[in-house]
């Protein structure tokens, strides 16, 4: 069994330069059911560390554990003894025995790399910075990609956009949105960026500028795939008007992306008045 010393060291490691690991925790279970408070299990994408007193148990919630990794979620969930995932409230009143089992995913924080330094590149990374992300904003304007128009922590880099775009690292943990001045400045980024297997890449623009982009590039050549991938128009539909607002509809997409859900009101209310506003 692994000491608590190396768990927290590999957390720390997933934590500063991954991969990704979910950690399982167990915290609390109805009474009389043998398991130890505290136990923690780390799940990798091929292995375990530590553990949570073994069985169906273990099994089921390294198995939920291991489909939570590309979700990115955070989620307390309940198992019984024998391994079955319990699901709602009613549920889970219901069970004659529950463990309880924080699962939270331990990976470095994600990046956001705004392509275009105006206002809605200002706001949008601004938002980024708040939900945790490691911001990066290109722009190849001085005016527009200089530390003192940031508020915020975010590398800023000014530079001739294809080559700043070349050299910059791209993972599946990377976030891209395209919101620069102009479709021929959106075009070169996304030539430089559509293949290289980002997490997401959305580009700004109206249906019919940023079809003509699309075009173009497949004309290219590029991956018809690759392309389909791309978020475009971007963000949800809210009606977000102000740099402020499209930043909110941008980073909610992003958020969806990245943590799944159906992107619809929670509230009866809610989905009634979406619905009417269709």
């Amino acid at each position: 069994m692994a000491k608590s010393a190396e768990i927290a060291r590999a957390l720390l490691t997933a934590a500063r330069e991954g991969p990704a690991v979910a950690s399982c925790t167990v915290m609390g279970a109805t009474a009389g059911v043998e398991v130890s408070l505290g136990a923690k299990m780390l799940v990798y994408a091929e292995r375990e560390l530590g553990g949570i007193g073994g069985g169906a148990l273990e099994s089921a919630v390294a198995d939920f554990a291991r489909s939570a990794i590309p979700k990115h979620l955070v989620q307390t969930c309940a198992f019984t003894p024998e391994g079955e995932f319990v699901e709602g409230r009613r549920a889970i009143e219901a069970a004659e025995a529950i463990v309880e089992v924080l699962v939270e995913v331990v990976e470095p924080a994600a990046t956001l790399l705004v392509v275009g330094g105006g206002h809605v590149g200002l706001a949008v990374g601004q938002l980024g910075a708040m939900l945790g992300m490691e911001v990066a904003i290109i722009d190849d304007r001085e005016d527009y990609a200089n530390e003192d128009r940031f508020p915020y922590e975010a590398n800023v880099i000014c530079g001739d956009f294809g080559e700043e775009l070349e050299r910059f690292p791209i993972t599946a943990n990377t976030f891209i949105v395209l919101v620069s001045r102009g479709h021929k400045v959106d075009e070169l980024a996304l030539r430089s960026v559509a293949e290289r297997g980002a997490g997401y890449v959305g580009m700004i623009g109206s249906k019919r500028r940023t079809r003509t982009v699309l075009q173009h590039l497949a004309e290219e050549g590029l991956d018809r795939e690759a392309l389909d991938r791309v978020f475009t128009p971007i963000g949800l539909d809210i009606g977000a008007e102000t740099p402020e607002e499209i930043a909110v509809s941008v980073l909610g997409e992003i958020i969806l992306v990245r943590r799944g859900g159906g992107a619809q009101p929670m509230s009866e209310h809610g989905r009634l008045l979406a619905s009417a506003r269709r």
